[in-house]
């Protein structure tokens, strides 16, 4: 399997959440097939961290694409999301769910569950996951069919049918 490039990530943000469905995700010595993700988008997004602006918790949203954002929600769960489309435009995909690949095949359905089950903290934070040495992204011929729906866990942007999970 190969890495994917920068250029993957350089794309429309809900395209990126829909063809990362079924690739696999990589983290130091753990590997899981992507499950279930959710696609923010832009300033105009209410659900964004971004639609605020740019703040220190926020930056690396607004940088290059490829990269992880990892933040801690309800001060107990982090979450792991990757930076998409181009630098000054604050976009990600968070990942909501993996199937693990070793030999449990342990399904890790929530993005607390994910980072707490791999061990991904805000430390990850803004490492690269094109280049870098603890996340990658590996292409398989997997497309898996999904279903879309508004995205959970939010209170605004439920118009926004943005959440992708494999059928």
């Amino acid at each position: 399997m190969k890495k994917y490039s920068r250029s993957f990530f350089n794309q429309p943000t809900v395209q990126v959440a829909q063809e990362l469905l079924g690739q696999v995700l990589a983290f130091q010595d753990h590997r899981g097939i992507i499950t279930e993700t959710e696609a923010y988008c832009g300033f105009d997004d209410p659900a964004s961290h971004a639609a605020r602006g740019e703040t220190p918790r926020t930056k690396i949203m607004f940088g290059k694409p490829g990269y992880a954002y990892v933040y801690l929600i309800y001060g107990m769960y982090h979450c792991l999301n990757f930076v998409t489309e181009k630098p000054g435009y604050p976009a990600t995909v968070l990942i909501r769910g993996i199937q693990l690949l070793n030999g449990s095949k342990k399904h890790l359905d929530g993005p607390g569950k994910l980072c707490r089950e791999l061990g991904i903290t805000k430390e990850h934070n803004g490492s690269d996951i094109v280049n870098g040495c603890d996340f990658q992204v590996l292409e398989t011929q997997d497309k898996p069919s999904f279903i879309q729906t508004p995205r959970i866990g939010i209170k605004v942007g439920l118009d926004k049918f943005w959440r992708f999970k494999v059928s």
